[in-house]
């Protein structure tokens, strides 16, 4: 027999048992590994005005959330959520890219996300759809709820959105939905075993 041949066929097995003693992650949030469902990627603008999708953050744990600058609750609570969960990550936070994507591009401009995301943590990136098909698409691929509610004045509208955050591996693979409020310790453990 081809020695080649016998010595590939021993790696191969020896990988596969590896594999398969490999522990599953034990995450805290909802595994949605493999989903077909949800968004795969995006094409959204940054505070610069340069395109950004999900190519240009590999090898980082990223962590993309939807909302609105102007929100008065779920946003700044997530935001800050995150944040304390970076502080928790220590020095591995430096492997995990936070985005918030804003359902509301029309007040939240690139000027404004540019002041208002990072002042969460500097490491934080706010995106925005280059307009309504843009936004509509994204919000599609993810299956982010949201709807504009009328105010007392035509610019003090409310936006309704979905309270969740997406998080993706660092080879950019969807994995988490991650549901609202969960704390900072369950979002940091779970981005912990993202990065493993």
């Amino acid at each position: 027999m081809n020695t080649t041949f016998l010595r590939t066929c021993c790696i191969a097995a020896l990988l596969l048992i590896l594999a398969a003693c490999s522990p599953k992650p034990e995450f805290k949030n909802i595994d949605i590994t493999g989903s077909s469902a949800f968004g795969k990627d995006f094409s959204l603008l940054d505070p610069d005005g340069k395109t950004r999708t999900l190519a240009d953050f590999k090898g980082k744990v990223v962590v993309m959330f939807f909302g609105y600058t102007q929100c008065p609750d779920i946003c700044p609570t997530t935001l800050t959520e995150m944040q304390q969960a970076m502080t928790l990550l220590g020095p591995q936070s430096d492997k995990v890219q936070v985005l918030f994507v804003t359902v509301d591009p029309v007040r939240d401009t690139a000027a404004i996300l540019k002041q208002y995301v990072p002042a969460f943590d500097p490491r934080f990136l706010g995106l925005r759809p280059a307009d309504e098909a843009s936004l509509e698409k994204v919000t599609k691929d993810f299956k982010i709820y949201y709807k504009k509610v009328p105010g007392t004045s035509p610019g003090s509208y409310t936006m309704d959105h979905t309270a969740g955050s997406y998080a993706f591996d660092p080879e950019g693979h969807l994995r988490l939905y991650i549901k609202h409020a969960q704390g900072p310790e369950t979002l940091a453990h779970d981005l912990k075993e993202l990065l493993k």
